[in-house]
């Protein structure tokens, strides 16, 4: 526990010394400041659909579209799950061809324009994942922010923090694991967030305000059973962790913090 509070004191005192406006320059300036949930990161690459098969996709040649792992593959008003890249598949000098998982929804058709996002799923615990789930509002500085709660028989609440241009559909890729292993998790929303309250001046500060949101959800925890309790955030949700951590009337529950590429400076 001291090595938590350690930590994020000292990463927060970077944080104060670096200031928001350090951070928003090197995410695009006012284009981050007003990022909307859930659409693509400024200099997010809008990548093009040459075709697809049965289990493959063809997209426009980028870095982004070379990059490891499993992604969301979002477009206006469709959403898929690409894979690995197919080295060996046949393709043209200017396209690269992933495996596709799955189309959640809408269709892929050669000229659509798609972005990769870390939104493996879409939904809600229930309709992703088939997890039982409660619909909850945590009272915020700014007013109600709507949450998941999934139950578990554990007295530690995982409290699972989205980032800056995710929803917190980016939480259901790790809420199966943690429900298998029995913790409860609460999915929060913070300010700006779709159902949220907005900020009085429409910005997103890169978790520098937005973490009294999470305080908020972590006071909730505390006074619905939660004996202790980790913090999972991903990019600006992995900054309010850290903040938090250091500076939540509650820092002393916090047994554990797990932070996913957090924005630092």
């Amino acid at each position: 526990m001291r090595t938590v509070k350690a930590t994020a004191a000292a990463v927060t005192a970077a944080l104060a010394a670096g200031a928001a406006g350090i951070v928003a320059g090197r995410m695009a300036g006012d284009a981050g400041l007003k990022l909307p949930p859930g659409r693509p990161l400024p200099g997010e690459p809008r990548l093009t659909v040459h075709s697809t098969a049965a289990g493959r996709i063809a997209l426009t040649r980028d870095l982004a579209a070379l990059r490891p792992g499993t992604y969301g593959l979002t477009g206006d008003g469709s959403h898929a799950v690409v894979g690995p890249v197919l080295t060996a598949e046949p393709h043209s000098a200017d396209t690269v061809v992933r495996r596709l998982e799955r189309v959640t929804h809408g269709t892929l058709a050669p000229g659509d324009k798609v972005w990769l996002t870390p939104n493996v799923y879409v939904g809600d615990p229930g309709s992703a994942l088939g997890l039982d789930h409660s619909d909850v509002d945590i009272p915020g500085e700014l007013g109600l922010l709507p949450a998941w709660f999934v139950p578990g028989v554990r007295d530690t609440w995982v409290i699972a923090v989205h980032g800056l241009g995710a929803t917190r559909e980016h939480t259901l890729n790790v809420m199966e694991f943690l429900h298998r292993h029995r913790f409860p998790v609460l999915a929060t929303t913070h300010r700006g967030d779709a159902g949220a309250p907005r900020p009085a001046d429409g910005l997103n500060h890169f978790g520098e305000t937005e973490w009294r949101d999470l305080d908020a959800a972590m006071r909730y925890a505390v006074s619905n059973g939660a004996r202790q309790l980790v913090l999972h955030g991903w990019s600006t949700g992995a900054t309010m962790a850290l903040r938090a951590a250091a500076h939540s009337g509650v820092r002393d529950r916090v047994s554990g913090l797990i932070l996913d590429s957090p924005v630092l400076s």
